[in-house]
């Protein structure tokens, strides 16, 4: 992000600080207030575009240290390597789906192929029949059609065996399916991209998702949450302000004035529209490169402004300020017990395990199905973490077991994981 609140631009920052010795580029590093009181030109004169702005002084950093970060910087830059986000799904998940499609298209046309030449084999047979019949003077021989084998009581009674199976497997396989939102990925009232957040920038799951690692439920993160980043990075990378004003709209923050706004409930909606609305003018004029406001820019603003109105309000919340209303996707029946903290701290077990790759999602899916089997599937797989563990030190005997080799590994079945009251209270 290219923004004055977020300080000069790293790239090509190499090239800006040529004139000078390389020790006063190490030393804007490490404390930039310092080079700044010494009354060198270059640091002045960024501390004059950027002020008051402090960069976080970093003393403790060797040169080496540091050459080693400007060369990862430059070669971002310059698009040698470095970070990408992921457009859709990753190269396996993609090549797996493929061929997923693919063998179910040759599976369809192999049993296509089948029934054809079945027919054909039994047209040949029958002709032949025909054929010897005749040979053998039996003039009342007749050839038997394609459509009297069809209506024969043999194949009509295959077929309804057949359609009672298949529709009692389905009727079954549908009810146990009930409920169950396996790849449910609704539109959110913010385009938040966990590609963006999670995978390019690396965000860990349990900064946002803070309940995870120490209650039953992850939690939505709150919309103070958002604006950690927020209140620096003002502008998305895809979207622009489109998005990042929904977030400023629903907690009252004005960015024009980085400020929060006081008793922003009680402004009228007219009164909030010309705030956020100034602010997307403003910045559709200054990214375009503009002299002034537009008719393109009005209609930039009208634009952006309604999707805020659409996205922060419902049928059930008629004002802006508020909480943003996200659409829950993962959802366990009221009589199903889940405990994110036993999972995520004791357990250890990672967000992907049972999320998917979130940081390849643009949009946030239901990876797993969620039902019983699966759970219990897992719990059969996967081995305890002992290791480093005090939770588990009670487990005397399994310890003894795994340090006196009769043991390889202990299963989470073995410590009760197939409990029916574990899951079900």
């Amino acid at each position: 992000m290219k923004d004055a609140l977020t300080g000069p631009a790293l790239g090509g920052v190499g090239e800006r600080w040529a004139s000078f010795p390389k020790e006063d580029l190490y030393s804007w590093i490490r404390n930039s207030q310092g080079l700044i009181k010494a009354g060198h030109p270059r640091a002045t004169e960024l501390w004059n575009q950027f002020k008051p702005t402090v960069m976080t002084a970093f003393p403790n950093l060797s040169n080496d240290e540091i050459e080693s970060i400007l060369l990862y910087v430059d070669g971002v830059y310059k698009g040698t390597y470095g970070p990408k986000v992921a457009a859709g799904p990753s190269g396996a998940a993609a090549s797996n789906a493929g061929q997923e499609s693919g063998f179910s298209f040759w599976l369809y046309l192999i049993f296509v192929l089948l029934i054809v030449i079945a027919l054909f084999l039994w047209n040949l047979m029958s002709d032949l029949d025909f054929q010897l019949k005749r040979k053998a003077g039996d003039t009342t021989a007749v050839r038997t059609s394609i459509w009297k084998l069809l209506t024969s009581k043999a194949i009509v009674t295959f077929i309804i065996f057949a359609l009672v199976l298949f529709g009692g497997y389905t009727t079954v396989n549908n009810a146990i399916s009930l409920g169950r939102q396996q790849n449910y990925a609704p539109d959110q009232p913010i385009k938040f991209s966990h590609a963006t957040h999670a995978g390019l920038h690396k965000i860990d799951c349990n900064y946002c998702h803070d309940g995870a690692r120490r209650s039953k439920q992850s939690i939505i993160p709150a919309t103070n949450t958002c604006m950690n980043c927020h209140a620096a990075i003002k502008k998305g990378s895809k979207y622009g302000t489109a998005e990042i004003t929904k977030i400023y709209a629903s907690i009252g923050f004005n960015p024009n004035t980085d400020k929060y706004i006081e008793n922003y409930e009680s402004l009228s909606e007219s009164e909030i529209e010309a705030i956020y609305k100034k602010w997307i003018g403003d910045n559709y004029v200054k990214d375009n490169k503009l002299g002034s406001a537009t008719q393109g820019s009005q209609q930039e603003t009208d634009s952006q402004w309604n999707m805020i109105k659409e996205s922060l309000t419902s049928d059930t919340k008629s004002a802006i300020p508020g909480a943003i209303e996200w659409k829950r996707i993962h959802n366990l029946p009221d009589h199903v017990y889940f405990n994110h903290s036993q999972h995520v701290t004791i357990g250890k077990i990672a967000c992907q395990q049972c999320h998917g790759k979130v940081e390849e999602m643009q949009v946030v899916k239901q990876y797993a199905p969620l039902s019983m089997g699966w759970c219990i599937n897992c719990h059969r797989q996967t081995d305890v973490k002992f290791a480093d563990n005090k939770y588990y030190d009670s487990y005397k005997t399994y310890h003894d077991e795994i340090k006196s080799g009769q043991r390889q590994s202990v299963k989470v079945s073995d410590i009760g994981g197939l409990d029916c009251q574990k899951c079900h209270y």
